[in-house]
């Protein structure tokens, strides 16, 4: 016990000296989300002297950070991104060259992109969020996140902890030990919060399209929004429900307590909650805080789609912002803009469709701009990327039906789709489909 606490007191660093121990040119990976460094995000941009160029690798940032939202930060900062949050998105809008994504799929994500860094010869350091140090064993927990965390620090060449004393203590590969840390800076926060999205009565019709698909003793990838809490709400009936998600949401919490999840069903991890995130209120950090129940493990092997297909009875539930007739799903991008990111939803959705009985759902509204266009469209939009390719789909929800359309022909797919698109589309896509020669 003396050890751990000696060494920490060497490590312990003032942010100032911290950040003066960092190269001046180096790729910096922080942890993600409710666990992204706010004490180093916030104040890097006051230390644009020091550096030539600093890449700072992040995703789903949460906060305001000036390093990576003010034209002053061009040519000294670069945020890299693996998914783009309400700030990045205003910068890339506005037009600075700060801010720029890196394609991914989430159970690769990390490897890769430590793999690229080192290639191109960057000084990688590791930035992250954690509890205190267990004084009798030297270790520090990661808390809410372990997407890319783990294997950042394993590449790192300098690794830096944000000590924080709100970090709640989780199970699964979320330990690091003080031997593996070069410094350590102590900075109190609250963790970012995010509220609940209440449906709409159209997202309410569309999530009881869906529950129909969900049976009784299935395991559940769901995501965030108005569309997967209507879901859950609507899932209270179910019984032995399983978790294996990229994303531990609030609404599993309620799902839980009311005894429509218990794990005990799941043929991988029986009786555990498995993901690789957190992302919600206090209250569920205070409900995940030394929980046993659930573990947080690695992305590289939750979001593995072959980990998921072990899961019999898998279903996977994700959004998407539209869907051409053949299949081809875009769900980050709106044209050329980057909106958001690949994330692990074309992980969860083919670990899914792999999985014996499993199901692979893809929901959307079945018109955006306030009704005045389809998001089911003869084409995507000029530079829509391609999130779920077509080879890939199985299930296509709006709130006018269900087109299952794994193993149809285009043929097949352009009347099942056409007919969930909204009613006041479905004259002019059948021409368009025809036009195309499609049908």
């Amino acid at each position: 016990m003396a050890e751990w606490k000696k060494q920490y007191r060497e490590k312990l660093k003032s942010m100032d000296e911290a950040i003066g121990a960092m190269p001046r040119r180096a790729s910096v990976m922080v942890s993600m989300a409710a666990m992204e460094p706010q004490g180093f995000m916030s104040r890097i941009h006051e230390f644009r002297d020091q550096f030539d160029f600093l890449r700072v690798n992040s995703s789903l940032n949460l906060g305001h950070y000036p390093f990576c939202e003010e034209q002053e930060s061009e040519g000294i900062f670069c945020n890299d991104n693996w998914f783009f949050g309400p700030s990045t998105r205003a910068a890339v809008k506005a037009g600075y060259k700060i801010v720029d994504y890196i394609p991914n799929n989430l159970h690769a994500a990390g490897r890769d992109r430590c793999l690229g860094l080192k290639e191109e010869g960057e000084f990688i350091v590791f930035w992250g969020t954690v509890t205190p140090m267990q004084e009798s064993t030297g270790y520090f927990n990661l808390g809410l996140s372990n997407v890319y965390e783990q294997e950042s620090i394993e590449a790192a060449d300098l690794v830096i902890l944000e000590v924080n004393d709100k970090v709640p203590v989780t199970h699964g590969d979320s330990h690091v030990h003080i031997s593996d840390v070069d410094y350590i800076v102590e900075y109190s926060r609250d963790l970012p919060t995010i509220g609940v999205l209440e449906p709409s009565d159209v997202e309410k019709t569309i999530a009881a399209n869906i529950a129909v698909l969900v049976e009784d003793g299935m395991t559940v990838q769901v995501g965030i929004g108005g569309i997967p809490n209507a879901v859950c709400g609507l899932l209270k009936d179910k019984r032995d429900l399983g978790i294996h998600t990229e994303m531990f949401t609030e609404s599993m919490i309620d799902l839980f307590e009311c005894g429509a999840i218990n794990n005990k069903k799941k043929s991988l991890w029986p009786g555990k909650f498995i993901c690789t995130f957190a992302l919600g209120s206090q209250r569920m950090y205070d409900w995940l805080n030394d929980n046993p129940g659930v573990l947080i493990l690695r992305g590289n092997y939750v979001n593995d789609p072959y980990v998921i297909s072990k899961n019999d009875n898998m279903v996977s539930i994700n959004t998407a912002i539209s869907v051409d007739l053949t299949g081809q799903v875009s769900s980050e991008s709106l044209g050329t803009l980057q909106y958001s990111g690949t994330g692990g939803q074309l992980d969860t959705h083919r670990g899914a469709v792999m999985s014996r009985n499993g199901k692979g759902i893809i929901a959307l509204r079945s018109t955006a701009r306030k009704g005045t266009v389809s998001t089911i469209t003869s084409v995507l939009s000029a530079g829509s990327k391609i999130t779920v390719p077509r080879q890939d789909i199985d299930y296509v929800v709006t709130e006018y039906g269900v087109a299952h359309l794994r193993g149809r022909t285009v043929g097949q797919r352009v009347r099942s789709l056409i007919g969930i698109a909204h009613p006041d589309f479905r004259e002019s896509l059948l021409k368009e489909a025809e036009e195309l020669r499609y049908i």
